[in-house]
């Protein structure tokens, strides 16, 4: 879509083609038959950016609660952070008089920035800055925040406190790995600390560690439902810490416990796995103190204890059975005990998942489920047969574990 035809979605009869594509209950494996009646009623052109737009907003609909009267591209949609991670960074700026969105794209971080202070926005991309005014004018926030359609090495900076940027990600469809290929790309953004100490940069989860080592900055690793989704850089008074682990919703919040160390062994009663942003931000042996648990191995993220202590940064098991590794004595133990149906996990075994659990000819009920854990203990390769255990922990609840307190959470 250009800034043509998203200006005409914007007037009176694309607004009415708009709202009759939304109206139709759209289904992408089956979109021919709408678009021919709404093309015979609107025209080729804006039958296919209302149908366009309307598709976007339906898959929206799970990052931003006003989904249906926004507007989006594909690509800027899916690098766009939900509204509940947009929500807990901005936080960080509330302190701040101003903030500058440089690449702000549809304004997804710029809403929830222009609702804790004076926010400016500017994206290079025509049509996302339209689309990001469009949406600041949507949420009612155009009081606290303009967007400038403008390139940031080009264009006169606002005059802010602190900044925030989302590097693109992606080209041509497909996800770029290495921060030195984002665009703009890592060292030419850190350059901007030059005029604001105070930056804030959104990285890919999968982020290598080696690429940001040495940076004097905090790594934020934020988890959402248990799913990892995204890395953040915090520069001059955003900074807090070294590295934190962050759980969604709640604003869970783990960081270093100072000379934190735990030793390896066995499993025992109680198999703990670490929330991915507390294992990406190398916090797992902060948890294990906290805990009372040990690692299984050095190399392994799994954690034991024979007590069980009520988390939210770590899923708890109760293992049935310990054996070294072996197929055949697994199979016998799930035989023993009805097993019709299993959940593998893995860390640190080669083996297929898939070609395990066929391998296994489970023949019990499939209402009797158990999680298989393949792992290594103390560097020999080992499994589990455990249950997991359902907390009763509300994650709504806000909580936060320091380096000096062990039972805050």
């Amino acid at each position: 879509m250009d800034c043509e035809a998203f200006a005409d979605l914007l007037s009176s009869r694309g607004q009415q083609a708009l709202q009759a594509a939304m109206a139709a209950g759209l289904q992408e494996k089956n979109l021919l038959p709408d678009l021919e009646r709404l093309r015979k009623e609107y025209g080729s052109a804006l039958a296919r950016s209302a149908v366009e737009m309307a598709l976007l907003r339906t898959r929206a609909a799970a990052k931003f609660s006003r989904a249906r009267e926004m507007y989006f591209t594909r690509d800027a949609l899916e690098q766009a952070s939900g509204e509940r991670i947009s929500s807990h960074r901005a936080q960080r700026f509330a302190e701040h008089a101003s903030v500058g969105d440089f690449g702000c794209g549809i304004g997804g971080d710029l809403m929830a920035l222009a609702a804790r202070t004076k926010a400016t926005g500017i994206e290079r991309d025509a049509v996302r800055a339209a689309m990001a005014a469009e949406n600041l004018r949507v949420c009612g926030l155009i009081g606290n925040a303009s967007v400038q359609a403008a390139d940031v090495a080009q264009c006169e900076w606002p005059d802010v406190a602190a900044l925030w940027c989302d590097p693109a990600r992606r080209e041509n469809g497909r996800r770029i790995f290495s921060v030195r290929k984002y665009q703009p790309a890592l060292p030419t953004v850190l350059e901007w600390q030059r005029r604001v100490p105070n930056l804030g940069v959104k990285l890919s989860p999968g982020v290598q560690r080696r690429e940001i080592a040495g940076l004097p900055a905090e790594v934020e690793f934020i988890s959402e439902g248990g799913g990892l989704k995204e890395a953040v850089l915090w520069f001059g008074a955003l900074r807090t810490t070294d590295s934190r682990a962050t759980l969604l919703p709640g604003a869970h919040t783990l960081t270093a416990m100072l000379g934190a160390s735990v030793g390896t062994g066995s499993l025992l009663r109680y198999l703990y796995e670490p929330d991915p942003a507390v294992m990406r931000a190398g916090l797992v042996q902060t948890l294990a103190v906290m805990l009372d648990a040990r690692k299984l191995d050095e190399d392994i993220a799994y954690l034991t204890s024979d007590s069980l202590r009520q988390t939210v940064f770590a899923r708890a098991y109760e293992v049935d059975d310990a054996l070294p590794f072996s197929l055949k004595a697994i199979r016998a133990r799930l035989r023993e005990r009805g097993v019709g149906s299993v959940v593998v996990k893995k860390r640190g075994s080669p083996l297929d998942v898939d070609e395990f659990t066929k391998a296994l000819r489970l023949s019990g009920s499939p209402e009797v489920e158990r999680t298989v854990f393949l792992t290594h203990v103390e560097g020999r390769p080992w499994a589990a047969i455990a249950r997991p255990i359902n907390s009763a922990f509300n994650m709504d609840q806000t909580a936060e574990a320091h380096s000096d307190s062990q039972n805050s959470f």
